[in-house]
C-alpha cells in the first residue's frame, strides 16, 4: 500500500477525533423553566351540574391531559367517521405532512457536513504537447493518451462548532415543523366536530323556525277571519303581520348558515361541496363527555405542540447565535488526494504511476465590512424576538384555557337557565291549550302560547350545542389529539 493509500485510510479516524476535542461557540440551549403558577384562573374546579338531557348532566374534572382519540366520549359513529375521514383526506394536514417530510429529509442532508467528503474521479484525455515542451511521456511521443483515477478526501475541522450549530438548528426546524403539524392535526379534529355540531344545531333551528312560521300563519289568518268578523281592530293584524314577517326574514340567514357550515364540513374532510356528506349527527344521540381532563400549567407548555414548536423555534434561533459567531472565527480545512496517472487503464495500478497530495487551508475573515458582526447582532436580536414569542405563546395558551373554562361554567348556568325557560314556556302553552279547549281563551292566544315555546326550544338548542362545543375547544385547549412528546 502507498503512503497516499495509507493516509486515506487513517484520515477519517484523525478527523473524527479531531471533531469530539472541538468546542461550540456561542449559547447552549436549554429548555425554558416551566411555569410555577398552579390555577389558569380564580375559579375553582368544582362539579358542573345542568339539568339532565342532551349536553345536560354533570361534567367533573378529573387531573391529568387528555386521551389521544377523546372524541369517542361523544358516542357517535357518525362524529367518529367524519373525524376519520378529515384525518385522511384534509389537504392542509397533506400538506403540513409533505412539509413535515421535506424537514426531516433537509436534516438528514445536513448532518453530512459532520463527516469528511470523499469524491472520486476518472478521466481520460487525449493530449499533444509541443516538441519545446517538457518533460513528455516516457514513450518520447508528443502525442498520448492518459487516464487519471483519484479519490480526495475533504474535511473541515469544526473547531469552533459552525457544523454542529447548523445541524443543531435544523434538527431545531424539523422539530419545530414536527410540532407545527401535530398543532394542525389537533385545530383539524377540533374544526371538523365543531362544525359538525354547528350544523346539527342549525338544522335543528331551522325545523323549529318552519314550525314558528307555520304558527306565525296560522295565527295571521285567524286574525284575518276574526277582522272579518269584527271581533278585533285592524291593529292587531298589522302587529302579527309584522310578527309573521320578522320570522320568514329569519329563514334565510339560517338557510344560508346551514349550507356554509355543511361546505365546511365538505372541505375540512377532503370533498367539495357538491358531494353528499355522510350521515348527518343527531343531537339527541351524542353524550356529553363526563371527565374533563385539567392538568397544571407546568405539565400544559409539554403538552399543547404550539408551545412545543415556539421552544423548537427558539432553540434554532439559540444555534443561529452560534452559527453567526463560529461564522467570525478560523476555519481549518484538512484534504488529501490520492491516485494513478498512466497512459492505459491496464498499468494505472502500478505503483510506479501513483500520486497523492496533502494540504491544509486556514481561512479567517479580515475586514468584512462589519457584516460578519453585524449578523450575529441579528442573530442575538432573533433570539430575543423568538425568546419574547415563546413566552408569548405560553401566556395565549394559558388565556386559551381560562377562556374555555370559563365559557364551560356559564355554558351550565345558561343551560340551566334555558331549560327552565322550555319548562316554562312548555307548562304556559299546555295551560293555554287547556283554556282553549273550555272556550276560556281564544286559539291566537294558543298559538302565541306555542310560538314562545318554538322560540324557548331555539335558544336550548343553541345553549346544549355550545356546551358540546366548549367541552371540545377544552380537550383541544389542553392539546387533546396528541400523545406529547417529541414526534
Amino acid at each position: 500500500m502507498t503512503r497516499a493509500y495509507r493516509f486515506l485510510a487513517v484520515a477519517p479516524c484523525f478527523l473524527a477525533g479531531a471533531l469530539v476535542t472541538a468546542c461550540s461557540v456561542g449559547p447552549n440551549f436549554h429548555a425554558p423553566a416551566a411555569p410555577v403558577q398552579t390555577a389558569y384562573d380564580k375559579e375553582g374546579t368544582a362539579p358542573m351540574i345542568a339539568p339532565a338531557g342532551v349536553a345536560g348532566g354533570a361534567q367533573q374534572w378529573v387531573a391529568g391531559m387528555p386521551q389521544d382519540k377523546w372524541w369517542l366520549a361523544y358516542g357517535s359513529a357518525q362524529l367518529d367517521t367524519l373525524v376519520d375521514e378529515a384525518l385522511r383526506a384534509n389537504t392542509d394536514l397533506a400538506a403540513a405532512n409533505a412539509a413535515l417530510k421535506a424537514a426531516n429529509e433537509t436534516y438528514l442532508s445536513t448532518r453530512g457536513i459532520l463527516l469528511p467528503t470523499v469524491d472520486g474521479a476518472i478521466n481520460a484525455t487525449q493530449n499533444k504537447s509541443s516538441q519545446y515542451l517538457s518533460p513528455v511521456p516516457n514513450a518520447n511521443s508528443f502525442h498520448y493518451g492518459l487516464q487519471t483515477a483519484q479519490v480526495t478526501v475533504g474535511y473541515q475541522l469544526d473547531l469552533f462548532g459552525l457544523n454542529r450549530r447548523t445541524v443543531e438548528q435544523s434538527r431545531a426546524q424539523y422539530d419545530m415543523q414536527a410540532y407545527q403539524t401535530q398543532a394542525a392535526r389537533i385545530s383539524l379534529i377540533n374544526n371538523v366536530i365543531a362544525a359538525a355540531l354547528l350544523e346539527a344545531s342549525l338544522r335543528a333551528q331551522l325545523a323549529s323556525q318552519e314550525r314558528l312560521i307555520a304558527i306565525q300563519q296560522k295565527t295571521l289568518d285567524i286574525l284575518h277571519r276574526q277582522l272579518a268578523a269584527g271581533q278585533i281592530a285592524g291593529a292587531d293584524v298589522l302587529a302579527q303581520d309584522a310578527a309573521l314577517a320578522a320570522a320568514q326574514a329569519a329563514l334565510p340567514p339560517l338557510r344560508r348558515a346551514h349550507a356554509q357550515a355543511t361546505d365546511l364540513i365538505a372541505y375540512l374532510t377532503g370533498r367539495s361541496a357538491a358531494t353528499a356528506l355522510p350521515d348527518v349527527i343527531n343531537l339527541a344521540s351524542i353524550a356529553l363527555p363526563r371527565d374533563l381532563p385539567l392538568s397544571l400549567p407546568s405539565e400544559l407548555v409539554r403538552q399543547r405542540p404550539d408551545i412545543r414548536a415556539a421552544e423548537a423555534q427558539l432553540h434554532a434561533a439559540s444555534a443561529a447565535v452560534g452559527i453567526a459567531t463560529a461564522n467570525r472565527l478560523p476555519q481549518i480545512t484538512l484534504t488529501a488526494a490520492g491516485g494513478a496517472s498512466a497512459g492505459g487503464f491496464g498499468s494505472i495500478l502500478s505503483a510506479a504511476n501513483s500520486f497523492w497530495t496533502l494540504g491544509a487551508g486556514l481561512a479567517q475573515p479580515i475586514f468584512q465590512g462589519g457584516t460578519l458582526l453585524h449578523k450575529q447582532r441579528a442573530a442575538r436580536a432573533a433570539y430575543d424576538q423568538a425568546d419574547a414569542q415563546y413566552r408569548s405563546a405560553v401566556l395565549a395558551a394559558f388565556q386559551n384555557v381560562a377562556d374555555t373554562l370559563a365559557a364551560l361554567r356559564t355554558d351550565t348556568e345558561a343551560l340551566d337557565a334555558d331549560v327552565k325557560a322550555r319548562d316554562s314556556a312548555q307548562a304556559s302553552m299546555k295551560v293555554s291549550a287547556h283554556l282553549f279547549e273550555q272556550g276560556q281563551t281564544s286559539f291566537a292566544n294558543a298559538l302565541i302560547a306555542e310560538t314562545a315555546l318554538r322560540q324557548a326550544e331555539q335558544t336550548l338548542v343553541q345553549a346544549q350545542v355550545a356546551r358540546l362545543t366548549d367541552t371540545a375547544a377544552l380537550f383541544e385547549a389542553l392539546g387533546g389529539g396528541w400523545s406529547g412528546g417529541k414526534p
